[in-house]
């Protein structure tokens, strides 16, 4: 059975007008072409069903319902829990994570919080101990790339301030137990379509030196 790469796409845009999803794809086709044992599952959180969170989904702290108070929910609802439960299972089996997001107003687009906070489930990526949630994601080697774009540059010693979104991804793979996080960051798209250009070229400069320190 071959080892999954999943790739999270959070970009309205089509793949030709986006300089997020260009390097995100070039960057899929490269490691697959050096990792032959991989196959790729896609996510496009503009398109695909991604369920919003309702309070009667749940049994307690992220655990959601089963058996008998499952059934005591609509068909709606059922269909909602059981699309949540098949996008923790997809995440679960992956071993490599690509996403592609714009940065908007300091962050990324609700749409991947949403994603988030589907596949943050107890007893499947995370567990309680002591009352504190503890990720359980590191059962294997596991590694995330997050690609960004951005109209402008960041200065690097101001990205903890500006870039939330950033943060968020650092945090969110600690939590979860994802033992490797990079990122490649598609900065100044500017308003041509020559910064545009530039600023693609500037993040494909990044793969290969990424592609040579993840671990799966």
């Amino acid at each position: 059975m071959k080892k999954k790469l999943l790739y999270i796409n959070c970009n309205s845009k089509p793949e030709k007008l986006s300089a997020s999803k260009t390097v995100a794809r070039l960057f899929i086709q490269k490691f697959i072409e050096k990792n032959h044992d991989f196959e790729v599952e896609e996510v496009d959180l503009y398109h695909d069903h991604i369920p919003r969170l309702e309070y009667e989904y749940f049994s307690g702290r992220s655990a959601l319902v089963e058996k008998e108070a499952l059934k005591q929910l609509d068909d709606h609802a059922q269909k909602e829990i059981k699309r949540i439960n098949e996008l923790c299972n997809q995440f679960i089996e992956a071993r490599v994570y690509v996403i592609a997001a714009p940065m908007w107003s300091l962050s990324f687009p609700p749409q991947l919080k949403e994603y988030f906070d589907c596949i943050i489930q107890d007893k499947k990526t995370i567990k309680f101990e002591n009352k504190k949630p503890k990720g359980t994601l590191n059962d294997f080697d596991r590694s995330l790339v997050y690609i960004q774009s951005s109209g402008g540059k960041i200065p690097f010693y101001i990205r903890p301030v500006l870039n939330k979104g950033l943060n968020y991804i650092k945090y969110i793979c600690k939590f979860l137990g994802i033992k490797k996080r990079k990122e490649i960051l598609v900065d100044n798209t500017g308003t041509t379509q020559e910064e545009k250009q530039q600023a693609i070229e500037n993040g494909i400069s990044q793969i290969d030196k990424v592609l040579k320190s993840l671990k799966f």
